[in-house]
């Protein structure tokens, strides 16, 4: 008897286990279904760093970057060749705002975003924004080189 209800408790367990280990499937597979794949392409550190890696040339990413500071309204404080890449210096409505790019190919381009509100805070939301804009201007300048 206590044999049956020893198996009984870890199949039982054992299933638990199972279903809660394919929520994370089902939860992606309902975000995916809602629209909001575009955003499942960017990806972020642990210290509310926002990174996004583009199929394109560095100048083609930097204008982009240009543009959609410029369309969100963040005035652009500076910007200068580096070890990686690019950095570009921006701020607006108490955040600073500092993208990194760095040539990982001469097609390729990764986008660093960190959005720092006050001296402790990061703006995940707003440095996602940031990237997605830039995939924004990135596709309309692409297609506008593509009717040309």
């Amino acid at each position: 008897m206590r044999l049956t209800r020893a198996l009984a408790y870890i199949s039982g367990l054992s299933s638990l286990t199972f279903v809660v280990g394919c929520d994370p499937v089902s939860l992606t597979l309902f975000g995916v279904g809602a629209g909001v794949s575009t955003s499942t392409a960017v990806s972020y550190s642990l210290n509310g760093i926002a990174y996004r890696t583009f199929t394109a040339p560095m100048p083609a990413v930097e204008q982009a970057v240009l543009s959609t500071l410029r369309q969100m309204g963040f005035e652009v404080k500076g910007q200068a060749p580096n070890e990686e890449g690019k950095l570009f210096k921006a701020s607006g409505n108490e955040r600073e705002i500092e993208i990194q790019l760095e040539r990982v190919s001469d097609k390729t381009t990764r986008m660093r975003t960190v959005v720092s509100h006050g001296a402790f805070l990061k703006d995940r939301a707003t440095a996602t924004e940031l990237i997605l804009q830039t995939e924004k201007a990135l596709d309309r300048s692409f297609a506008g080189r593509a009717g040309s």
